[in-house]
């Protein structure tokens, strides 16, 4: 990269030829000047600072000083706001949800497409569907990767695995929907189909609903982990209970998607996912307060923020007395606020031990609304004790790197698409501030 130290070291605002080295004639030129960079690296803000994108890619981001521009390139100036990356959120589930209703019918081009649509509006610029795929997904992630996207970018784990008849089986619309296997030949060819179809990662999930549903054998899990490996696939599972979580990142687990929420952390899992590289891939803490937000009036449900993306019939039906009185019923309601304080206490408790954690929030399920749940889950792991710097990194540079993908995404430095979010307002005095939305670059297009 010898053109970027020519750049970085250009300081006359009379000479481009370090500028001309990186841009060359017919590439497609956009500065952003004069924000405060918060990169997410973990390092301090650099008010002040310019990004030069070159076909998407970020070719230079230090001083505006640093760097001469020639005047006929497209500048936007950003003076008194501030660039962050784009939300990369590890635990997503796309196309399946139209309004409150789940049906794999619902998995359509124009659903995909407008779900992705919403995500990229609030800055949610890469998501990971998490085991609820339907074979459309390749067509969109792999057309996406051929060029550079203009909406937000599609991991996939395509189809998860449980056991016969096991959890989540019995939700509504996810009958069929993940691989049910009871044998570890059944584990093995369905690992070749996810190899083939080049997913993300694998996912599993362990969990029997308190007690409600089945819930699939460690020691199937083991041979999903290990089969998985022999094709170089990450794996995640959806877990709930300590117990299960010690067991599988015994067995090579690569990352939990959800917080430990039966038990506090301890320091048997604390080691076990140290020794063996397991990260806390998502917290999910959105996920859990879904379960009872609903059962009273929420001034959420009249925040501008939410309101934007959700359509007047769904809103009025989560405002109705008759959808509250349903949720009050439901016997989660009771329990998952101390599940929910658990899960923030563990969070807070690995991050002080320094186990690696990324970021992610269960959303697209009913009730679980795409990007505005992006946001709150910043806020309620602020509540948690993590700092901005924490919260920011974790969506971006943790994010990446758990997803093997930091060559590209995560962090904006030079040689990473230029996928970022402009925001009028400062995230490291309040991470509620990522919601001052000015405008969303992926891979350098203006959403």
């Amino acid at each position: 990269m010898a053109g970027l130290a020519m750049l970085q070291s250009c300081s006359s605002e009379a000479d481009y030829t370090a500028f001309q080295a990186l841009a060359p004639q017919g590439a497609e030129v956009k500065v952003l000047d004069n924000a405060t960079l918060i990169d997410g690296s973990g390092s301090g803000p650099a008010p002040n600072s310019r990004l030069v994108v070159v076909d998407g890619r970020i070719r230079y981001a230090g001083p505006a000083s640093g760097m001469a521009v020639p005047p006929n390139v497209e500048k936007t100036d950003l003076s008194g706001k501030f660039i962050i990356p784009g939300i990369i959120n590890i635990h997503g589930h796309l196309g399946n949800v139209v309004g409150l209703v789940q049906d794999p019918k619902n998995f359509t081009a124009e659903n995909l497409t407008a779900q992705l649509s919403t995500y990229a509006s609030y800055g949610v610029t890469s998501v990971v569907s998490m085991g609820s795929d339907q074979p459309l997904i390749f067509q969109f992630r792999d057309q996406q990767r051929a060029g550079r996207p203009r909406t937000t970018r599609i991991f996939t784990a395509f189809r998860g695995f449980t056991g016969k008849d096991g959890y989540p089986t019995k939700a509504p619309g996810m009958a069929g929907v993940p691989f049910e296997v009871s044998r570890p030949e059944e584990v093995e060819a369905a690992v070749k189909e996810l190899a083939e179809h080049k997913v993300d990662l694998v996912k599993i999930w362990v969990d029997d609903h308190l007690g409600k549903e089945k819930k699939i054998p460690i020691e199937l899990c083991k041979v999903i982990i290990s089969e998985a490996h022999k094709h170089g696939l990450k794996v995640a599972a959806h877990v709930f209970y300590l117990d299960d979580a010690k067991q599988l990142v015994d067995a090579g687990l690569d990352g939990l998607v959800h917080s430990v929420r039966d038990k506090p952390v301890d320091a048997e899992l604390i080691n076990l996912m140290k020794n063996r590289g397991a990260w806390q891939a998502a917290a999910t803490f959105t996920r859990e307060a879904s379960t009872f937000i609903y059962a009273k009036p929420s001034g959420m449900l009249n925040d501008p923020f939410f309101t934007r993306s959700i359509s007047a019939e769904t809103l009025a039906t989560l405002k109705s007395e008759d959808f509250q009185k349903k949720a009050a019923a439901n016997p989660d309601t009771q329990v998952f606020p101390e599940f929910l304080k658990t899960a923030q206490q563990n969070l807070r408790r690995l991050a002080e031990a320094d186990v690696k954690y990324a970021f992610g929030t269960d959303s697209g399920p009913p009730t679980r609304f795409p990007g505005y749940f992006e946001h709150w889950e910043m806020e309620l792991m602020a509540d948690a004790g993590l700092t901005p710097r924490q919260i920011i990194s974790s969506f971006s540079k943790n994010a990446a790197e758990f997803l093997g993908v930091s060559k590209d995404l995560g962090t904006l430095e030079p040689g990473h698409w230029a996928d970022l979010i402009v925001l009028e307002k400062d995230p490291m005095a309040d991470i509620r501030n990522c919601r001052s939305i000015a405008s969303v670059y992926i891979a350098g297009n203006k959403i």
